[in-house]
């Protein structure tokens, strides 16, 4: 393992120091990194009182130089002689204190030099998990430090190849009398960078001076003159500093900037590009929705994404809307509603198709939607009144003209219609409807009060019967007559059903969940442009009130037009005079 060595300056300094503290005052404290570090001493009787406190001092000077703890550099150390004695394991301290003390009541064996014993010892049992060890898969480095000052009383070249092929890195520190060959035998390759001899126990702060430098790098961050504005990163010897993800370092290697993303041209936004961490973000200008390829944006339907309220139509303008009416009536105050079917009187047969292509679930779609339409009439006795009839393979009356009076009853009537199903006889109901539902039987009023006669056909595909012969006698017998077309309904036969123009009297939608927009369409259709009054009491004109009250409006009328005809040709003669004193 290799490491920085300390510069000679320092070294020189720390040499005049008390040795025990010499690698604690070498700079900032060194930085290993996760470490496993067992040191393995000789306490034989031939290491003598004094160089064994020598030794003692040495440990604890070195660890002060080490960055102790669980996820640091973990501690252990054994000594022997004739046996081995683990003194603490590696897990058993995380406080430098705590090994120091431990240190401290160290007691030499002082028996014979069993270093091979040692060596099987650490490696079977001081580097173990179950002694505090990491275990191999974390890949945290193990270290032995085997310090010894005599020739081993057993064999070292096997064990220590064996310590060495798990994964040991040996250093070997011989003391005065200490046999080189076996130092060799016992360290790790390169041998000059693991094998160290110093001449008596009072050197032996050179090899942990030297070994420091070798285990660690200095922290030159851990001083905190660096000047990052961000992260420093420690090398050996120097340092360097990072930004954090989504910055780039300034020229002056310090500070950070922030990368925008969007300067680079490249971010193809609609409109506009923001630069953030993870790279460049499109937004669109208030009113717009950003679409699913992130880029492109599309203004903002606020008629869809609110509650609008519109009665009839919503029409969104930019950051708002606007309501609008159809054409004949006028916005109220509140701005959203229309006047209704107010101005005039209508007779109104629905015609629903009951056909199985219909489904039920799309049949209660169908009859929601009527009673939408129900919603903007005026239902009343002397207001609109309203028929349902319903068609398959036969034809059904549901209610018709005359039976309910208010657009609460029509609409609860209209919920408790009942599925049909079975085939598409439109024509058949057509029929039905001419030759009965306008009829004054079923409710119609009569035609000499010249209330109009509107019919809406709603079905959602093409008739098994002819429907262009009883669409015309509708038409005939002045029938205003409507078609509503969904799903596979044919333009062909609404055509025929409806009267002309066809632009204003028939209506698509491609399925029944989106059938409401057709709503804007028949309000204003449906409600005749000028009426009789609401409020005015329905007469024969036969009636002689009636034609004294024609008679009065067309001689007020003729007296009017006489006095324009008087005027213009006073104008006249007095444009003749003008013309003939100029002659």
């Amino acid at each position: 393992m290799k490491g920085l060595l300390c510069s000679p300056l320092p070294m020189l300094l720390l040499l005049l120091q008390p040795w025990e503290s010499q690698l604690q005052l070498a700079g900032p404290r060194c930085r290993t990194g996760p470490l496993d570090l067992v040191f393995v001493i000789d306490s034989s009787r031939s290491v003598r009182p004094f160089e064994f406190e020598t030794m003692r001092q040495f440990l604890v000077g070195l660890l002060r130089g080490l960055d102790v703890g669980p996820n640091a550099t973990r501690v252990g150390v054994i000594q022997y002689s004739s046996q081995v004695q683990s003194v603490f394991r590696l897990g058993a301290f995380s406080r430098r204190e705590d090994m120091e003390r431990a240190i401290r009541a160290l007691v030499p064996l002082a028996q014979g030099t069993m270093t091979g014993l040692a060596i099987q010892y650490a490696m079977n049992v001081a580097f173990s998990v179950a002694e505090g060890a990491r275990p191999p898969e974390a890949r945290v480095p193990r270290i032995a430090v085997i310090v010894t000052d005599g020739r081993p009383q057993d064999r070292v070249a096997e064990v220590a190849a064996q310590a060495r092929a798990r994964g040991i890195e040996i250093y070997a520190v011989g003391v005065q009398r200490a046999d080189v060959g076996s130092l060799r035998a016992m360290a790790s390759p390169p041998l000059d960078e693991h094998v160290f001899l110093v001449e008596s126990f009072d050197l032996i702060q050179e090899f942990g001076l030297q070994f420091q430098g070798r285990l660690c790098a200095i922290d030159l961050c851990a001083e905190g003159t660096h000047g990052c504005e961000h992260h420093c990163i420690s090398s050996p010897g120097s340092y360097f500093c990072r930004c954090r993800a989504g910055f780039v370092l300034q020229q002056d290697q310090r500070s950070c900037r922030a990368i925008d993303h969007c300067s680079f041209g490249n971010h193809s936004c609609q409109h506009e590009c923001v630069s953030t961490f993870g790279g460049p973000q499109c937004r669109c200008r208030e009113g717009h929705n950003l679409l699913p390829d992130g880029r492109s944006c599309q203004a903002r339907d606020l008629c869809n994404g609110v509650d609008h309220g519109c009665e009839f139509q919503c029409v969104s303008e930019g950051l708002s809307y606007r309501c609008l009416c159809p054409e004949g009536q006028q916005l109220q105050a509140d701005g959203k509603s229309c006047n209704r079917c107010r101005e005039g009187h209508v007779d109104l047969v629905l015609l629903i198709d009951g056909s199985k292509s219909v489904r039920p679930q799309n049949f209660e779609l169908v009859k929601r939607f009527v009673n939408q339409i129900v919603d903007f009439l005026d239902v009343s006795p002397e207001g609109t009144r309203v028929g349902l009839v319903q068609f398959s393979s036969r034809v059904r009356t549901e209610f018709p003209l005359g039976r309910y009076g208010t657009a609460a009853e029509v609409k609860q009537a209209v919920l408790a219609v009942e599925y049909m199903e079975r085939g598409t006889m439109t024509g058949l109901a057509l029929r039905h409807m001419v030759e009965h539902s306008f009829s004054e039987a079923q409710g119609a009023r009569p035609r000499a009060l010249n209330v109009p006669r509107v019919g809406l056909v709603f079905t959602d595909g093409r008739s098994q019967d002819d429907v262009s012969v009883w669409a015309a006698r509708a038409k005939d017998e002045g029938i205003v007559m409507y078609a509503v077309g969904v799903g596979k309904a044919v333009e062909e036969e609404l055509r025929q059903i409806a009267s002309e123009p066809a632009k204003l009297h028939v209506s698509y939608s491609p399925d029944f969940g989106s059938m409401t927009h057709l709503l804007e369409n028949l309000r204003g259709s449906i409600c005749p442009e000028e009426g009789i009054g609401a409020g005015t009491e329905l007469r024969s004109p036969c009636e002689c009130e009636s034609l004294v009250e024609f008679q009065g409006r067309t001689l007020g009328m003729l007296e009017r037009l006489t006095q324009n005809l008087a005027q213009l040709a006073a104008r006249l003669e007095d444009l003749e005079n003008q013309l003939a004193s100029q002659k």
